[in-house]
């Protein structure tokens, strides 16, 4: 019987190591001959994140039609959004977080074997239709969507109904994610462990407690062993 459980993030964590998904739209509208720089790109892909969950039908839309979505939002929110060929920076954006989830694919498949598997992300309404069109669906126990649950991390309910869900308690589980705030400094109050997954170069904020950190999601399997042993 699996009486442990990880738990993972959605964006940023399955399908990056640990790069937002503003950083990996900018790279990939810079690809494409965008003029505005990432600092300056970073709030405007925030409102654009703010649009997209009011975009009609959003909650039935799939992993690249939610992509080009967020691009006919993202659009008009740029000096020189006109002259950007958006189907391009969508498809470079699905292309990379595609082959980050069959990289992956095998190693949560692995690692089912031995824990329950949740995802708790802050998301749109659809995430099972993105997890199904990504064929990941099937490798997880319970997905958990903020907008359907009505609750966003780091609220600890949204952990909490996720472990309620795989009968695990905190102090058996785990969480994977990018963001520290959300995903990481909340796990320890809660009686979690905790993987941050993030660049090296990023520096740690001088508050925050984690028990592992990796830069490659695929690290986390040894960082289980050695926990473990």
């Amino acid at each position: 019987m699996r009486s442990r459980a990880l738990l993972f993030d959605f964006g940023g964590t399955l399908d990056a190591d640990g790069l937002r998904w503003s950083v990996r739209f900018h790279a990939a509208y810079v690809a494409g001959a965008g003029r505005v720089g990432a600092d300056e790109f970073e709030p405007i892909f925030r409102a654009s994140d703010q649009a997209l969950a009011a975009w009609p039908g959003i909650e039935g839309l799939g992993f690249r039609a939610m992509l080009d979505a967020q691009t006919a939002v993202l659009s008009p929110l740029l000096i020189d959004g006109d002259a950007i060929d958006w189907t391009t920076v969508a498809s470079r954006v699905h292309d990379d977080a595609a082959r980050m989830y069959d990289r992956n694919r095998p190693m949560l498949q692995a690692l089912r074997r031995e824990f329950r598997l949740g995802v708790v992300s802050n998301f749109t309404g659809n995430l099972v239709h993105c997890l199904a069109e990504l064929d990941l669906l099937d490798t997880f126990d319970h997905v958990t969507d903020s907008t359907v649950l009505g609750v966003a991390k780091p609220n600890p309910t949204a952990f909490l109904a996720t472990l309620d869900e795989l009968a695990v308690g905190p102090s058996h589980a785990w969480i994977i994610g990018d963001n520290f705030e959300a995903d990481i400094r909340p796990a320890r109050p809660l009686g979690m462990r905790s993987c941050w997954l993030t660049p090296p170069e990023r520096v740690a904020p001088v508050d925050g407690a984690f028990d592992a950190r990796i830069a490659r999601l695929t690290d986390l399997p040894e960082v289980l062993r050695s926990c473990t042993a």
